[in-house]
């Protein structure tokens, strides 16, 4: 029976070890990516409440103290993606996290509102640099089946983020001064660990670049500037579920106000179980492209049926949001899964940290244009307005299978030989 149990345990083991990652440099990835999520879910979810109840600031303030390091950190992702390409993405994303760890812990002397403009700034810059750092390492980590690694990797960042969010619950609902500065200081301390983990990595070698090779070959990349502006337009879906939906729920239906939480639940939690299975199949960019048009459709879907949800009963209302909802989340499943087999796919080896950092800039100048876009165009216009944002999705994903084909015919031709050969019959 010891033996049995022993076993067990073993097996166990093994599982959660191939869950996290096929390789020792894998799973240091994935648990320092975990632990950062945390530590935002901790911030993100009491950020708001802590500037204006704590802090004492007025919202107006707040939210241009935010816009303005926001749109100042849109800037440094390229600069810092070509950090990364030159110098090491592990050393340019461990220094990322240091500054944004030592950021993090100085909002707990803020203020004023110039000082939160400050220190926001440099966080937003930190992270910008960081964020193109990590697309860079994540496709050194990745090895054979980077897909697979990927689709791990965002399944833990997702379950990461949803922890931290309900820790973050139990100090809101305590409504303490300490509850709030102990949030702010377990995100520093995330960003610390996280920084700690990374240097358990191998120091891969910097990549040299082809010869006669310009300086911001993503620049004259065509293709992949469409496809940045593809993406960032397709990643108005993200904030669908946490903006217009829930003021669509409360102002227009008869569902309980209570779905709204039952939704960020269930959206969250199915994001976590569907990763893995879903993004592991898509591979390549053609792939990629196939998958962004299947999320089109099904955005298609999804957001007729939360304009319905007006027109219906109280529980059948509440069944029709949640429905489109589990539409929306494996549209989002299979969006995301598009973006990395793109993103990836088409940039050059020795040009990762650049190229991530140009799709940073596009996808983040989407998320700042989001809340207008959805508020106005959505919502100002109705049922007409989910009607229109459906369409806008399905055009945008009819898109991806031609915008692939077009940017694997202007690859390097080695590459571009290869993966065709993969694709024929």
């Amino acid at each position: 029976m010891t033996k049995d149990r022993a076993a067990g345990r073993t097996g166990r083991t093994g599982r959660i070890r191939r869950m996290a990652g096929d390789s020792g440099p894998e799973r240091v990835l994935v648990a320092a990516s975990f632990v950062n999520r945390v530590g935002n879910g901790l911030f993100n979810a009491a950020s708001a409440l802590y500037f204006t109840l704590v802090v004492g600031l007025p919202a107006a303030q707040v939210g241009a103290a935010l816009t303005i390091a926001g749109v100042i950190g849109l800037c440094a992702g390229i600069p810092g993606g070509h950090l990364a390409d030159r110098h090491g993405a592990r050393a340019v994303m461990t220094a990322a996290l240091t500054v944004q760890a030592v950021a993090m812990a100085a909002l707990v002397l803020v203020e004023t509102w110039a000082a939160l403009t400050l220190v926001a700034t440099v966080d937003q810059i930190a992270a910008a640099v960081g964020g193109a750092a990590w697309g860079a390492l994540v496709a050194r980590v990745g090895g054979e089946r980077p897909a697979v690694f990927r689709a791990k990797l965002r399944t833990f960042v997702n379950l990461g983020v949803v922890l931290g969010t309900a820790g973050a619950g139990a100090a809101l609902a305590a409504d303490t001064r300490g509850g709030y500065v102990a949030l702010v200081l377990g995100n520093a301390a995330s960003f610390a660990l996280c920084a700690a983990l990374l240097l358990l990595l191998p120091r891969y070698p910097v990549l040299a670049a082809p010869p006669r090779q310009r300086r911001r070959p993503a620049f004259a990349d065509r293709p992949f500037l469409a496809f940045t502006a593809l993406y960032g337009a397709m990643g108005l879906q993200y904030p669908v579920i946490s903006l217009p939906l829930p003021l669509w729920i409360s102002e227009h239906t008869e569902a309980p106000r209570w779905t709204v939480a039952a939704l960020f639940a269930f959206n969250s939690a199915f994001c976590v179980l569907a990763q893995t299975r879903i993004g592991s199949r898509i591979e390549t960019p053609y792939d990629g492209g196939r998958a962004f048009r299947t999320a089109g459709l099904l955005f298609l879907v999804s957001c007729p049926m939360m304009a319905l949800a007006a027109y219906a009963p109280v529980w059948a209302a509440a069944g029709l949001v949640l429905a489109a909802v589990f539409v929306h989340s494996l549209g989002e499943v299979w969006e995301s899964s598009a973006g990395f087999a793109l993103g990836f796919g088409l940039a050059p080896d020795h040009a990762q940290g650049q190229y991530q950092g140009l799709l940073g800039l596009g996808f983040n100048a989407g998320q700042a244009l989001a809340p207008a876009i959805l508020t106005t165009a959505v919502l100002g216009l109705g049922t007409a307005g989910w009607l229109l944002l459906a369409l806008f999705f399905a055009a945008l994903g009819a898109a991806g299978p031609p915008l692939a084909r077009w940017g694997m015919r202007t690859r390097p031709q080695p590459a571009a030989a290869a993966e065709a050969a993969a694709q024929a019959p």
